[in-house]
């Protein structure tokens, strides 16, 4: 397989009265979908979205999403996947640095409409795509853009991620070396669709023929009822789902006997949360997954997780997937920062050729994550060397949060960073010195709401009467004013 067209005429020849999709009410085989996916094209061309262009897509989890995931690479044009907890000016600056001529969306678009030349609504999408014909897929190269993926930036605007189609098929490959699935398996897709984790399992499962259960939104006890309905085998979610999960089979216990694979990434996840999901899915493999949204994601894979709860090798990440190649840029078992090649990293970010160049160098990716390998090479994460909080499997870059911060105009000094959290893993915290001590938290996260989705909000706020601590060319020693919320772990990401 060379492009996302690829698995499509896969599915098409292979299993194509299979079924393919369950949403709520709605499902559809693997040819229905296809035939769907093949219409994409023409529709985008009636609407003057020619080859090469960008399409916004800004909506809940379905099998229409998976149909303009996979339906718009095939037709030569590259989507843009956005983040639904996004605050509009947030989405608006991505809309405008992708140049995308065409919004599809599920929601009121409000003032997004001035990004693009045209926004059509799901149920306008649908009168369209049942005018339109299905047509061959287009003449692509797998080096060709697939979708422009926006991660937050550490300068204060998010990142397109410029994905190849064979970025992505490189990362199906990857996939189903490190999280084996076949065609006797039903997925529950539950993770956000707009995250690269989320659409993780959509080609590999296409590929394979296995049916795809799409929770539009994560609600534990209906997910564990889908499970039980559905016979579902096998899931992707970030920690905090897992321990909503867990929580819920604990209140109310569903035959989840079917379910035999577990895989959680996006932020580290608690030795008890495993301990709780072992006890309560005992059928279930737990399978860590270490990535990025740079690396299509899929980087490493620690297998059988539940074998090695309470073991210092349970504090890995894993092995690298096969076909993944990683290096630390330190001196043999010191820590240092993690290094990846291979097929699955991005081509760079979209316009943005200074930062490009500050993580692509010499055909590795770094990370910004700081790590170690053993001697039998398992990777270990110690602590970020970018200035990130992972809060509920969300990336919140720090200079976001205080580029807002600053516009308030009672606030002098401010920094944001990561604390630990029971909940969310890491929550945002900031420090202030304001320059009217009238100023409380309260108002501060109401303003910062007005510019941040819900997730990037500061959950903590201290107020502070002298300046912030600060090296000797003036930055602030962020490291110093963290040190006290981290005394006593073993790494200072959480």
């Amino acid at each position: 397989m060379r492009t996302i067209s690829d698995p499509l005429q896969r599915a098409e020849s292979m299993h194509a009265e299979k079924t393919a999709f369950i949403c709520e009410e709605r499902t559809r085989t693997f040819g229905e979908f296809v035939t769907r996916c093949r219409k994409v094209g023409p529709l985008l061309q009636d609407l003057d979205i020619n080859m090469g262009d960008r399409v916004g897509l800004l909506a809940s989890n379905s099998d229409i999403y998976a149909e303009l995931y996979c339906g718009v690479p095939a037709a030569g044009r590259a989507i843009v996947p956005l983040n639904s907890r996004w605050a509009e000016p947030e989405l608006a600056y991505a809309l405008e640095d992708a140049g995308a001529k065409l919004l599809i969306t599920d929601q009121d678009p409000g003032g997004l409409s001035a990004s693009v030349d045209r926004v059509i609504s799901l149920t306008e999408y649908e009168t369209l795509l049942a005018e339109s014909t299905p047509a061959e897929f287009a003449d692509i190269n797998e080096d060709d853009l697939a979708g422009l993926f926006y991660t937050g930036g550490t300068t204060g605007q998010s990142k397109g991620v410029m994905l190849t189609h064979r970025n992505l098929i490189a990362n199906t490959m990857h996939s189903q070396l490190t999280m084996p699935l076949s065609d006797a398996d039903t997925y529950l897709l539950v993770a956000p669709m707009f995250h690269a984790a989320g659409s993780n399992s959509v080609l590999q499962c296409l590929a394979l023929g296995v049916p795809q259960v799409v929770v539009p939104a994560f609600e534990p006890n209906l997910c564990l009822d889908l499970i039980e309905q559905h016979r579902c085998s096998a899931t992707l979610a970030v920690p905090t789902m897992v321990a909503a999960l867990v929580e819920a089979q604990s209140a109310n216990p569903r035959d989840i006997s079917s379910f035999a694979l577990i895989c959680h990434g996006a932020s580290p996840i608690a030795t008890q949360v495993l301990r709780r999901a072992h006890e309560e899915f005992p059928n279930a493999e737990l399978l860590h997954l270490y990535g990025a949204t740079e690396t299509a994601p899929l980087v490493t894979g620690l297998r059988h997780e539940e074998e090695l709860i309470g073991s210092s090798r349970g504090k890995s990440v894993g092995h690298p997937s096969l076909g993944v190649s990683l290096k630390i840029d330190a001196e043999p078992g010191e820590p240092g920062e993690v290094m990846v090649q291979g097929p699955n990293v991005m081509q760079g970010y979209w316009n943005k050729p200074e930062q490009t160049a500050a993580v692509l160098q010499n055909g590795w990716y770094r990370t910004g994550d700081i790590g170690y390998l053993d001697a039998e090479g398992y990777l270990y994460l110690v602590d970020r060397a970018k200035d990130m909080i992972i809060s509920g499997g969300e990336n919140v870059y720090c200079s976001e949060v205080e580029e807002v911060i600053y516009q308030h105009p009672k606030v002098l000094e401010a920094t944001v960073f990561g604390v630990p959290n029971d909940q969310w893993g890491e929550q945002v915290h900031a420090v202030v010195v304001p320059r009217d001590e009238s100023l409380t938290s309260e108002d501060l996260i109401e303003f910062c709401r007005e510019s941040l989705g819900g997730y990037k909000l500061p959950r903590s706020v201290e107020f502070r009467s002298t300046e912030l601590p600060k090296s000797g060319p003036g930055k602030v020693l962020k490291r110093e004013l963290r040190a006290p919320y981290w005394e006593g772990k073993d790494r200072s990401i959480n």
